[in-house]
């Protein structure tokens, strides 16, 4: 079973008092993955990108002069964590002033109606995603519609965003790039940021996972599903960076590269073969898939 079959399963268990409620909202706090909630220490990536997240799930705070920027929320149970670790750095929580994601899936938008509640930032989300967030993930391609309720609390977007748009505040500017597939609006984001010797280019990468429950070609909820995987591993490909990270640390090998005692050291985060092989092996996933008929 996967981890959603698990966190959908659960999601229903909490619904069952409430199933009279057409509103009902199961904002799942708690799965059999402790590394989603475990603390991490907070650091310096890069220039003024710092990781705020748990141990596994990523979330970063890009700082500027007229706020901050904060990408992804983690779980509804982790917003005292994320917002100790951005105090813990020395900066105030209350000065963010947009919030972003990689993907509309509860574990990384979870804090989400939280954050933007005890901030008052403005959501920016892909266009894709933005009716996912603004209905708790009732309609997720493959979990919503389940006549349970949201998976997670709903929030309001005030800016949907498309490819290549760019967001800016305070002299930094980000560009959003489209990599739909494990979402309808996953994304990615290119920056460039400046520290006391030199600028890098960040990727901060959503990576193509393709979820079991996926029917290739398409499906009925998304039809095109296929095709925009295929488009996001070429796309992924192109992308040229000087250092990369992702929505999940697992998956650029945070632990492995960085001690939590460590210092900072962006070149840490720059092996851009592990992205590659990181990328190729989703494809493989993907066709693995698509041979066996799924």
């Amino acid at each position: 079973m996967s981890i959603f079959r698990t966190i959908l399963f659960v999601s229903i268990l909490l619904l069952t008092s409430l199933a009279n409620s057409p509103h009902a909202t199961a904002q799942v706090t708690n799965t059999d993955r402790p590394e989603w909630s475990k603390p991490y220490k907070p650091f310096r990536i890069a220039g003024n990108i710092y990781y705020v997240g748990t141990y596994d799930l990523a979330c970063y705070l890009i700082t500027t002069p007229q706020g901050h920027i904060l990408i992804n929320a983690a779980l509804a149970g982790t917003v005292d964590q994320v917002k100790a670790n951005v105090e813990a750095l020395g900066f105030k929580f209350s000065d963010i002033k947009i919030l972003l994601i990689s993907q509309a899936h509860f574990d990384h938008v979870g804090g989400l109606a939280a954050i933007q509640k005890m901030t008052g930032a403005k959501v920016m989300i892909d266009d894709q995603d933005a009716p996912v967030v603004e209905d708790g993930g009732n309609s997720d391609y493959i979990y919503g519609g389940k006549g349970v309720g949201s998976l997670f609390a709903p929030v309001h977007v005030d800016r949907k965003l498309h490819d290549h748009d760019n967001i800016t505040l305070g002299g930094t500017q980000l560009e959003m790039l489209h990599h739909p597939g494990h979402t309808k609006g996953s994304c990615s984001y290119l920056l460039t940021v400046k520290d006391e010797h030199r600028s890098y280019r960040v990727l901060i990468a959503n990576i193509p996972y393709m979820l079991s429950e996926v029917t290739l070609p398409g499906m009925p909820t998304y039809p095109n599903v296929g095709k925009d995987f295929m488009y996001t591993y070429g796309a992924m490909r192109k992308l040229q960076f000087d250092i990369w990270v992702a929505a999940h640390s697992s998956q650029f090998g945070l632990q492995d590269v960085r001690k939590e005692t460590d210092g900072y050291n962006p070149g840490a985060f720059g092996d851009k073969k592990k992205y590659l092989t990181t990328i190729d092996k989703t494809e493989d996933i993907y066709k693995e898939h698509f041979k066996g008929g799924k």
